[in-house]
């Protein structure tokens, strides 16, 4: 059974108690990256019988292998004291249940400040749409590590009434359209709508530089042809 290399983060971070909000932060990254942490989220199904199928059967196993996995990474992050008290539970779900309870509290207070940095984040004009929207991403998982629940089309909303001005007909063909986007989805349209806001800007400011040029009187013209020798006094010898 080997772990993931990520796992040396929770091997450096073992929880203890009141470090549980980045030891869950760290255990989140690592089973993601695994592709473990459904296990925290969807129930195991049925135990397969002689007329499951082939696919029911391998759904099984797959939840099973995962939540093997998960357990493990839980329990070598832990503390010898708090791996005694869960070392016997059954499921994952269970032992982040039992953590939960016995740490939550400070979910929630972390949970609040991760809402305000959400709610109060505003993109400046004039700088990268990326860089906010991954801030606001940022934001939103946190959010949600720390046991918050919130819709797809609420995160959305949140992140465009976020953006400057200079986006407003984004967000109203956004509405208008009745558009669905996930996050990585948004991100990109958002990048493109800058690189067009953009070049408009870049076009706008050439006419404008162009149409105040002051229309200068034509030179005239020199005349054509070689010019005439002009002799000077003769020297007397």
């Amino acid at each position: 059974m080997a772990f993931n290399p990520l796992a040396v983060i929770l091997k450096e971070n073992k929880l203890t108690g009141p470090n549980y909000i980045d030891w869950k932060r760290n255990l989140d990254i690592v089973l993601t990256a695994e592709e473990y942490k459904f296990v925290l989220q969807v129930e195991c199904p049925p135990k397969p019988t002689e007329n499951s199928s082939e696919e029911e059967k391998e759904s099984y196993r797959k939840w099973i292998k995962a939540d093997e996995m998960a357990r493990c990474y839980i329990l070598a992050s832990m503390s010898s004291v708090l791996q005694h008290q869960h070392q016997s539970m059954v499921c994952a779900y269970d032992m982040m249940l039992n953590l939960k309870e016995l740490f939550g509290h400070q979910d929630r207070a972390a949970r609040q400040v991760a809402m305000r940095s959400l709610m109060t984040t505003t993109m400046a004009e004039g700088t990268p749409v990326r860089d906010h929207v991954l801030k606001m991403i940022g934001h939103l998982n946190e959010i949600e590590i720390l046991g918050g629940q919130m819709d797809a089309d609420t995160q959305i909303d949140i992140i465009l009434q976020s953006l400057p001005k200079s986006f407003e007909q984004f967000r109203l063909n956004y509405n208008m359209n009745k558009l669905d986007y996930t996050l990585a989805e948004l991100l990109t349209e958002l990048v493109s709508a800058e690189g067009l806001l953009r070049q408009n800007s870049q076009i706008h400011i050439a006419e404008k530089v162009s149409a105040s040029k002051p229309k200068g009187r034509k030179k005239r013209k020199k005349p054509s042809g070689p010019a005439k020798k002009v002799n000077g006094p003769h020297r007397q010898e």
